[in-house]
């Protein structure tokens, strides 16, 4: 049988694996309360199953890698596709996108480029 320590682990042993403040998974036990349920002990400690320390990983980079809002988790969690959310990897905004170099041909273009915006900016004025 297991150690008693791998069903219920404390608060502040789940706050250090995750890097993130006690007061952080007590908040999201408020905002997902259906999702987070921490089983609470002698003087209301709370102690976490490894299953719910796994769903505050998923939460974790759903907020902070993925850059959702907690709304945005609550309709994913609501919708029952967190778990594809989840596993999903986050691309970036300017993925496939080539970085062009504009570069003209000589210095007269330059120069006509910089005369037609002459132009049109005497013409808005």
């Amino acid at each position: 049988m297991e150690n008693k320590n791998d069903f219920f682990v404390p608060i502040n042993e789940v706050a250090k694996e995750l890097g993130l403040p006690a007061h952080t998974l007590r908040y999201w036990e408020k905002q997902f309360a259906g999702a987070i349920r921490p089983v609470t002990g002698a003087g209301n400690r709370r102690y976490y199953r490894r299953e719910t320390i796994e769903k505050l990983r998923s939460i974790k980079s759903l907020l902070y890698d993925k850059g959702m809002t907690i709304a945005g988790v609550k309709k994913v969690l609501h919708n029952g596709t967190f778990d594809t959310e989840a596993n999903v990897t986050k691309t970036p905004v300017n993925a496939g996108k080539k970085e062009t170099n504009i570069t003209p041909q000589n210095n007269d273009d330059i120069d006509i480029a910089i005369n037609l915006l002459k132009q049109a900016k005497m013409l808005l004025e």
